[in-house]
Order: C-alpha cells, then structure tokens, then sequence
C-alpha cells in the first residue's frame, strides 16, 4: 500500500506539473504563435490557452506601438555640411508570425535599418531643406522603412526628427544670415511707411490748399505743442517766415524809389541852380556900366 500511494502521489506531482506547464495566459495586447515540433500550426489570441509540454512551444508577441529612439549620426548633406541628426521612430507588430519567424530580432533589425535610412535620405538633401523641410524628410524615411520592414510583418506608424546638431560656424554664419534678413524686411517696411507717410502728408496739402485757414490753425497748434515744454525756443512757421520776406522786399523797394525821389530832386534843384546863376550873370552883364578909352579923352558911357 505505501508503494500504491508513493506512486499515485508521484503520479498527481507529474500530472499538476504537466497541467502548469500546459497552461499559458496571454495578454490583451499579445498574440501567441504555437509551434509544434517546430512548426507553426496556429496563433493563439488572447486569453487562457493549453499546449502539449514539451511538444509544443509557445512565443508571446507583443502588438503595443513601440518607440525606438535613433542615435545621432554624423551626416553630410548634399552641400557638404556635416551634422548630427538624431531621430525617433514608431512602428508595431502587424503579423505575429512574419514577427517571429521571418526575422530573429525586430527591434534590433529595425534600429539598423532605421540609422541607415535616416543617413541616406538627409544626405540627399540640403541643410536648407533639412532645417525647412523635415514633414518631407520624416515622410521619406517612413515610406522606405514600411518597405523594408513589411516583410517583418512590422508596420512603422511614425518618425520624426528629434535633434538637428550645426556646427558653430554654421550657426554663425546663420545667425548674421537672419540678422541681414530681418534689416532687410526692416528696410522694407520703413520705406513703405514713408511711401504711406508721404501720400497722407500730399492728401492734407492738397486740403490745405483748398483751406487756407487750415494751415494757420495747424501752424497755432504746431506752436501750442511747443510751449509745452516752457522753453526758450522760438518757432517761426514757414508762412510766417515767407511773410516777413515779402515784407522786407517790399520795404526795400519802398526804400529805392524813396531813394530814386531824392535824387531826381536833387538832380532838378541843381540844374535850377545853375540856370538862376547864368540868369544873374546875364543880368550884371547888362547891367554893368561900359566904358572905352579913345585916343584924346577918356569917357564913360
């Protein structure tokens, strides 16, 4: 009876060991592919699943969105500039069994292969497009790696550069390019206010023009802005200032003729002068006695 009962006892221990590992659980977001002396004969979904011990062979895959960062890699563009690109990628099992049998390691295979995509793809390009244009690159290196890895039974969701390394020369010389950029917009934005200044400037001359009384109030308040401030500074508006000029040419011309008057009149006074002196000589000539010597006797006529 004690060999009866060592051996049922024996053979419940091997039964309750058979039993655990016949029983696997998988998770939610795994699939299991059965093999079965080696060969696959099914995908066990999620769940509690049996297989034969040591028969059968059970590998779990994961179906969750991996995230796999990309190293940063020494790259030179298209125009011989050398930077350090780093990236990162998104990708998850779409085929469990491609997952398992096609490839020995997915995330290892797919990091390779992601470094030397992201390589050629931006040293086809240029650092401007490279900086500008990473929706394009991204886009690129995703389509190439879906084709790479669709026989892994893996799909790539995303990838994205993460870090764009610059040497400091480059960096710079960049910077002195967005600096001369932006005086340049600077520039140009100046100039069109001066443009826009201009025109209004003309539209209220031209009111001005029609409003003569407009541009004396301005000119008061122009004055009225000024005094403010209660300094010793004293502001001519131009009108005032083209008003005392037309004052002081008219004084001068008041003064030439002035002038011109006296000096006819000095002109007339002397030539009657001189008349009245030749009308007084005349008159002592003629009235001025004459007298002749003859030759006998002396007489006065």
């Amino acid at each position: 009876m004690t060999v009866v009962w060592i051996v049922l006892s024996v053979v419940a221990a091997l039964a309750v060991v058979l039993l655990a590992m016949s029983m696997h659980v998988v998770d939610q977001y795994e699939k299991g592919v059965l093999f079965r002396l080696g060969r696959v004969i099914a995908v066990r979904e999620p769940g509690l699943t049996f297989i034969i011990p040591f028969v059968d062979v059970l590998r779990k895959v994961s179906l969750r969105i991996v995230t796999m960062p990309i190293q940063s890699q020494g790259i030179i563009t298209r125009d011989n500039v050398s930077i350090d690109v780093a990236a990162v990628a998104y990708y998850r099992v779409a085929d469990a069994v491609k997952a398992v049998v096609a490839i020995e390691n997915v995330a290892a295979a797919i990091n390779q292969i992601a470094q030397t995509t992201l390589r050629n793809v931006v040293g086809r390009s240029t650092l401007d497009e490279t900086l500008s244009e990473t929706e394009t690159i991204n886009g690129a290196i995703r389509e190439i790696l879906d084709v790479a890895t669709a026989e892994w039974g893996v799909v790539v969701t995303l990838v994205e550069l993460k870090d764009i390394q610059l040497p400091e020369s480059m960096k710079r010389a960049m910077a002195r390019q967005a600096e001369a950029e932006r005086e340049k917009r600077a520039k140009i934005i100046a100039a069109e206010g001066e443009a826009a200044a201009a025109a209004a400037l003309g539209d209220a001359s031209d009111t001005m023009m029609q409003h003569p009384l407009a541009l004396q109030l301005r000119n008061l308040q122009s004055l009225l802005e000024i005094g403010v401030d209660k300094n010793t500074t004293v502001v001519f508006p131009a009108p005032l200032m083209s008003t005392i000029g037309d004052l002081g040419a008219f004084l001068q011309r008041e003064t030439a003729a002035a002038e011109a008057v006296v000096s006819q009149a000095s002109v007339g006074s002397a030539n009657g002068s001189v008349r009245r002196g030749q009308a007084r000589g005349m008159t002592s000539a003629a009235t001025r006695p004459r007298w002749s010597r003859s030759a006998r006797s002396s007489t006065w006529r």
